[in-house]
């Protein structure tokens, strides 16, 4: 399987976001969907998927003073309500993705037909987990907040012997996460280490972000995870999710970083002929200091250098000490590659460059 389905993907983090309500989940649905349309963004609208009677113990599911439990248990959604969110995801041209944090869940994955699995930071080492989402063979993007590069390293080498395609997200599990702990370089990191993968940044930040996905994007990042919420029905949305305006602004920014880095840096650009007609109008061309007869071999004292070249005329690029003049050059007139009998007038190719080019 090939790594392509996560390049320059977005991902869209629901999470718990619909508060276990279907027609807030479809509007959140709805909504970003639309944004991602209107930016021409490839984008994945992620779930999360948990077992819930059996995830928290039994003697725990009434805990109201445990956030984690409390949210969990008042989220909940039936098997048939996660279905009509995953087709809705599917009819709005987004990739259906999600987080399954038990092993049932990751049979709720297979049968909604989810596209991508995410593995949480806080399941990189549940090897239980892994091994039942690796059964799969559906392609995974790892996040990697908190984690050791043993951790990681282990996780790679566990895909890679299986040929499941795998990214990896640079993430800072603080939610929400101060500008100062976003450790943008442990991307430049990530990409030296494990080539061949995908490298992400999944970000919870609380101020405006644009900044942090254009350095991503400029570091080689080529997969973005943000958390997002609608404001309905009075519910205060985090700090560290994107309303539907944020989430455009940030695609409006990534394509500007894309536009503005161009294409891979792995080998020379290839420059655009505007720029080297530019460039070649700045060009000294080869003059006759006086008359110069034929037969006569040009000397540095023989020639001056000035702008500008004109066409036929070599440049400081070409002259070359010793050459033979084939007919006469006047004084102050410029010196053509038509007077030579040389390497450069004999090259149908080159001689034709030369003859184009200036004025």
């Amino acid at each position: 399987m090939s790594n392509d389905i996560f390049n320059e993907l977005f991902v869209l983090e629901m999470a718990n976001n619909h508060l276990g309500k279907l027609e807030r989940g479809l509007k959140i649905i709805q909504d970003f969907s639309k944004v991602a349309r209107y930016n021409g963004v490839k984008a994945a609208i992620k779930l999360q998927f948990r077992d819930v009677t059996n995830f928290v113990h039994k003697d725990f599911q009434d805990r109201t003073d445990i956030r984690y439990v409390k949210k969990t248990m008042d989220t909940r959604l039936t098997t048939e309500g996660y279905a009509v969110l995953v087709e809705a995801i599917r009819q709005n041209n987004c990739l259906r993705m999600a987080t399954p944090f038990d092993e049932a869940s990751v049979d709720l994955c297979q049968a909604l037909n989810i596209d991508i699995i995410k593995l949480a930071s806080s399941d990189l080492n549940d090897w239980m987990l892994i091994e039942r989402i690796a059964k799969t063979r559906k392609p995974v993007i790892a996040s990697t907040g908190g984690s050791t590069q043993k951790d990681v390293d282990d996780l790679v080498r566990f895909f890679e012997n299986r040929s499941i395609p795998l990214a990896l997200n640079h993430c800072v599990s603080l939610y929400p996460t101060e500008d100062r702990d976003l450790q943008m370089n442990q991307i430049d990191y990530m990409a030296r280490r494990y080539p061949g993968h995908v490298i992400g940044f999944s970000t919870h930040e609380y101020r405006d972000w644009t900044y942090s996905v254009v350095i991503a994007y400029a570091k080689g990042a080529r997969t973005f995870e943000r958390h997002i919420d609608v404001d309905m029905d009075g519910v205060t949305v985090s700090p560290y999710c994107s309303r539907p305006e944020d989430i455009d602004r940030c695609f409006k920014a990534l394509l500007k970083a894309k536009e503005m880095c161009g294409a891979p840096g792995t080998e020379k650009r290839m420059c655009p002929e505007q720029e080297i007609r530019y460039l070649d109008g700045l060009i000294r061309g080869v003059y006759a200091r006086d008359d110069l007869p034929p037969g006569h071999a040009i000397a540095d004292d023989d020639v001056y250098l000035a702008i500008p070249l004109q066409k036929g005329q070599i440049s400081c690029r070409e002259l070359t000490r010793g050459e033979i003049l084939t007919r006469q050059c006047p004084k102050d007139a410029p010196v053509t590659i038509d007077m030579f009998d040389n390497p450069y007038s004999r090259n149908e190719s080159l001689r034709a460059i030369i003859e184009k080019r200036g004025l």
